[in-house]
């Protein structure tokens, strides 16, 4: 997993948010990269970097708004490779959005959200 320029070069000079970069399993590396570059703007990008060296610094190991996919929709989109495919193109925010449709029922309802929103995925929209 290559680290953008920019990162690199913050992380540099913030050494103990650069200790603790290392420490970092792959996955919460991927989940911080996933963040910063989820910016729109070059603004929004630079303050991404700077909180993630913050965040590092005080030991948080995920950024602070980034939604981690729930296990059963892990899954199902293990099974379907043609809506991970397309789950990898959603910005964050799409996915904190897609994730809470999902959360928000339980049971029978949650489990036909999961096979709608595959079923939506795989097909190439982006929401259900």
């Amino acid at each position: 997993m290559t680290i953008p320029t920019d990162l690199r070069r913050a992380l540099e000079a913030a050494p103990v948010a650069k200790g603790k970069w290392g420490d970092l399993t792959p996955i919460a590396r991927r989940d911080f990269l996933t963040w910063i570059d989820g910016a729109k703007q070059a603004a929004t990008r630079q303050r991404r970097i700077a909180q993630t060296c913050e965040m590092l610094v005080e030991g948080k190991r995920r950024p602070c708004c980034f939604t981690i996919v729930p296990l059963d929709l892990h899954k199902a989109l293990k099974l379907a490779p043609k809506a991970k495919t397309e789950w990898s193109h959603l910005t964050p925010d799409e996915r904190r959005d897609l994730i809470g449709w999902i959360g928000a029922a339980k049971g029978a309802v949650r489990t036909r959200r999961l096979e709608r929103a595959c079923a939506a995925l795989a097909a190439g929209k982006r929401l259900p």
